[in-house]
């Protein structure tokens, strides 16, 4: 088990989880499952997948270029 004494006020809607509020635990989690923690991709839409989250970012960039160039 973890120890870890890095806990905070956790953003993530999961506060039934174990890991609520412990970070250190949570990316451990959340690294092996190839998932991203809610903390870091709030604007998910429900899928923490990598894949989503490059998708999503792609599509921010994508945005802020296209308003860039007008």
């Amino acid at each position: 088990m973890i120890t870890c004494r890095n806990i905070k006020k956790c953003a993530c809607l999961k506060v039934e989880c174990v890991n609520h509020s412990k970070c250190c635990a949570c990316v451990v989690k959340h690294r092996e499952t190839d998932s991203l923690p809610y903390c870091l991709f709030l604007d998910n839409g429900g899928d923490k997948s990598v894949a989503n989250y490059y998708e999503v970012l792609k599509k921010r960039f994508q945005n802020k270029e296209e308003k860039s160039l007008k």
